[in-house]
């Protein structure tokens, strides 16, 4: 690999010091293909991860050609199947199974155009200041400064042939209709692309995210008798940042607002989408798995 292009995207990405060892997650989309590129480019030991989730009927050939280029680079790679069935919340439940199998610093392809599309979502779920901000662990996406198009374009310069999937296309996917109506129709509102607005407003609601972050730090909501004096914006904050912890992914606003009446002692438990419980007993605040889903869905 010695293209142009290569070394020019080399240089707005963010990767770790060369040598150092790092597992990328290579779905054997442009994306992925790109950072898996890019990475031995930075000389980096890489090891590759693809999770076949059999959700098509040639999905294993996708990993025999992601095998295929990732010894064509000189590099191990690993491929898993995690089965994950067609249905209702598919792409949560896949996101799930993709966390347990993949190693936990794992870097993935996103780039500037997932960011934007990720700003809205959290919007649209009433995340606040913190779903604003974001793909959570910057640190794990060092193609955020690269826009899609070149990803496909860094694939067409190596003569590589992309995964195209299906499902990106389909309109039950809130994230498909953000990226294929709502951005286009934003375009052309503002007359402008609004992505690189977007990013750039992510990466300035992460800034205000660390200071507003160092002003709830030594709050324990878990402990409800400790923060009794504590105005109420702090607590909301901390809430939103405890539940966030627990989640994985930013809390929606109802949420928040439910487990911070928990704190204040206005109701002793509520259910979280995404089959999790919040109970407070004894002036303490547990969140657990909410065990009455889990069986239902046995």
């Amino acid at each position: 690999m010695s293209s142009n292009l290569l070394s020019e995207l080399q240089d707005r990405c963010i990767f770790p010091p060369p040598e150092t060892e790092v597992d990328c997650a290579v779905s054997g989309g442009a994306d992925s293909l790109a950072l898996l590129m890019l990475a031995v480019n930075a000389g980096l030991k890489v090891t590759v991860w693809h999770v076949d989730h059999g959700l098509r009927p040639n999905s294993s050939h996708e990993g025999e050609m992601v095998s295929k280029v990732a010894s064509s680079l000189g590099v191990k790679s690993h491929c898993l199947k995690a089965l994950v069935e067609d249905g209702p919340n598919l792409e949560a439940r896949a996101r799930d199974v993709r966390r347990d199998v993949l190693p936990s610093q794992v870097l993935t392809g996103h780039t500037a155009d997932d960011q934007a599309e990720t700003v809205l979502l959290n919007l649209l779920r009433g995340s606040g200041v913190q779903g604003a901000s974001g793909i959570g662990e910057p640190h794990r996406r060092p193609l955020l400064n690269l826009r899609r198009t070149e990803t496909k374009e860094l694939c067409d310069s190596e003569n590589l042939e992309p995964v195209n999937d299906p499902m990106n296309l389909d309109p039950r996917f809130t994230r498909n209709r953000i990226r294929n109506e709502v951005i286009p129709l934003l375009a052309e509102v503002a007359g402008r692309d609004p992505v690189p607005l977007l990013a750039r407003h992510a990466n300035l609601a992460r800034e205000a995210m660390g200071l507003l972050g160092n002003l709830v730090e030594d709050l324990d909501i878990t402990d409800v008798r400790s923060v009794k004096k504590v105005p109420d914006p702090l607590i909301r904050l901390a809430v939103q940042d405890w539940l966030t912890g627990n989640l994985g992914f930013p809390a929606d606003s109802s949420s928040v607002d439910r487990v911070f009446q928990i704190v204040r002692g206005e109701i002793k438990g509520t259910e979280i989408p995404g089959g999790f419980r919040v109970d407070r007993s004894e002036g303490k605040v547990r969140f657990s798995v909410n065990t009455k889903i889990s069986q239902d869905s046995k």
